[in-house]
């Protein structure tokens, strides 16, 4: 089993990393700077996306996680926060890079025999739990829950199941100290999600500890 995991050089991305090597998988993981052991990858960069498609040529890729993403916003105003470049940045991560890798590696993904695409997502996406604030990172983590939905329905002739997945309050850069699990916590219960996923469940929403989450 091939995963390739994108920004996986800290946080969740590192602990879902971890956690397939300690499986045994091959496991690929990316960061936006080149590392010994991560492929460079930035997903704001259509360029470098294309690059790490071609560098990866004739692979087969069973599961592609789509977990590199930003939370540029913590703690704006509504009077006087939220700058156009914030936006443009925030959804250029969360969202178009997200969709440019899927499609850069929508080949791979063919050659498995059973492939399957995880988006992170969070649960600051729901349009029934909306209690304001972070305007761009629930906008555009809910726009990554709505293409990862309409990407289902897309993919289904094709046997490729998409998941969209809120991992929890994770202790990470994003989610800071005071947040309630720990990456390796999160990540255990995600990748259980991840072998649960089937054409059956595509276009599910869930909790990093599977329950259905509320869209």
């Amino acid at each position: 089993m091939t995963v390739l995991i994108t920004g996986a050089n800290r946080g969740i991305g590192k602990a879902l990393l971890d956690g397939y090597r300690l499986r045994g998988s091959e496991v690929l993981g990316t960061a936006r700077a080149a590392m010994e052991t991560l492929l460079p990858l930035d997903v704001t960069e259509p360029e470098s996306v294309t690059t790490l498609a071609a560098k990866l040529a004739g692979r087969p890729i069973d599961l592609l996680v789509c977990n590199a993403g930003i939370y540029p916003d913590k703690g704006q105003s509504f009077e006087d926060g939220y700058p156009p470049e914030m936006w443009a940045k925030g959804f250029a991560t969360n969202v178009t890079g997200v969709f440019l890798c899927i499609q850069a590696l929508l080949p791979h993904l063919r050659r498995a025999q059973t492939p399957k695409i995880a988006i992170i997502s969070s649960q600051m996406a729901s349009d029934e739990l909306a209690p304001g604030g972070s305007l761009i990172y629930r906008a555009s983590k809910a726009a990554a829950l709505n293409l990862g939905r309409n990407l289902a329905v897309d993919l289904k002739p094709e046997r490729i199941a998409v998941g969209i997945y809120h991992p929890g309050s994770v202790q990470s850069d994003m989610g800071g100290p005071g947040a309630s699990i720990t990456p390796d916590a999160s990540a255990e219960g995600l990748m259980a999600r991840f072998d649960a996923l089937s054409v059956a469940t595509t276009g599910c929403f869930e909790t990093w500890d599977g329950r259905a989450h509320p869209f």
